[in-house]
């Protein structure tokens, strides 16, 4: 998914302020489902983040055009860990590796077979 800075993700500095990294990621990721036709909330549930580990390797500033790209690292009955990169061209600026919870009624439940295709078809 391509995002482009606009003023409010800056800082003072005009870099992106590093909390919005994690919007990128959170609104790309759930935008792959909208595009497909499908709802981040499905079988009754959906994922919270259970676990995030983010490394800011480049600024992103004003008017850059970003490009979010996925990668599933693995999936469990109950979880997946996808790492997430945000690009400006050919160079990465920020890299995020997140641990997802599917949960129905704020408990951890079993992913549906077919959820678990439907992740590997778009990652």
């Amino acid at each position: 998914m391509k995002i482009r800075v606009y003023y409010d993700d800056t800082d003072a500095g005009g870099i992106v302020y590093h909390a919005n990294y994690l919007k990128f990621c959170e609104r790309s990721r759930s935008e792959l489902f909208f595009e497909r036709g499908k709802s981040p909330a499905m079988d009754g549930g959906h994922f919270v983040v259970k676990r995030l580990e983010a490394d800011y390797k480049k600024p992103a500033k004003l008017g850059d055009m970003l490009e979010v790209k996925h990668e599933i690292m693995s999936m469990r009955n109950t979880s997946l860990t996808l790492k997430q990169n945000v690009w400006l061209e050919d160079v990465k600026l920020f890299e995020m590796i997140s641990v997802l919870v599917f949960v129905v009624d704020g408990r951890p439940a079993k992913v549906s077979q077919e959820t678990k295709e439907f992740f590997k078809s778009i990652f």
